[in-house]
């Protein structure tokens, strides 16, 4: 088990080098294909709920789909980090009703919903560094969406939001990693068996 961890360490910091030389522009550039290739697929258009998240720093953006999932009517949820890294859920109202949480994060300010509220979104959109040809998904390795993930029901559209040079032949797995269905870049979106 050290030597995945070990492994997954090394991914992660070459992986946060190369997104931290990304220019600005070009992480805005890609928002909007990412959203375009997210709000063109069935799972979406038909999707009632969509949990996702707000990105922060060098991750693809996900301001542009957020705001377009508003647009189409969709009732869309983001995560509130709790203490134990566990991520709790509320509603999401527009960009002037997030306010700046612990570590950096952008957080919605509405009542919370549960912990349990991700398992009622039609489709999930989840942040990552790196996903394998499977579908298993690295992330910053808190756990916290391995958890989340945990409770999204079997046959959810699970998908994450990375850049095309992230989506990887294999990466480092443990037990406790939680497959995706999905995942989007700024050149495709890619299904996962």
């Amino acid at each position: 088990m050290e030597h995945i961890e070990a492994a997954k360490l090394a991914l992660r910091d070459q992986l946060l080098t190369a997104r931290g030389q990304l220019p600005v522009a070009e992480l805005a550039a890609r928002s909007r294909v990412i959203a375009d290739l997210l709000l063109a697929t069935d799972e979406v258009r038909r999707a009632a709920t969509v949990a996702a998240y707000v990105s922060v720093g060098r991750e693809p953006g996900t301001g542009i789909l957020l705001d377009a999932l508003l647009a189409a009517g969709k009732r869309v949820i983001l995560p509130l980090l709790q203490p134990d890294n566990d991520l709790d859920w509320a509603p999401y109202a527009g960009p002037e009703s997030l306010t700046r949480a612990g570590r950096g994060l952008l957080e919605p300010a509405g009542e919370p919903l549960g912990p349990d509220a991700i398992g009622t979104a039609d489709v999930v959109i989840v942040p990552g560094l790196a996903v394998g040809s499977t579908g298993v998904r690295m992330g910053r390795g808190g756990g916290s969406y391995d958890r989340a993930l945990g409770r999204v029901p079997v046959g959810t559209f699970v998908c994450v939001v990375l850049n095309e040079s992230e989506v990887l032949a294999d990466v480092p797995a443990a037990p406790h990693d939680r497959p995706v269905t999905a995942a989007v870049t700024e050149e495709r979106l890619v299904r996962f068996g």
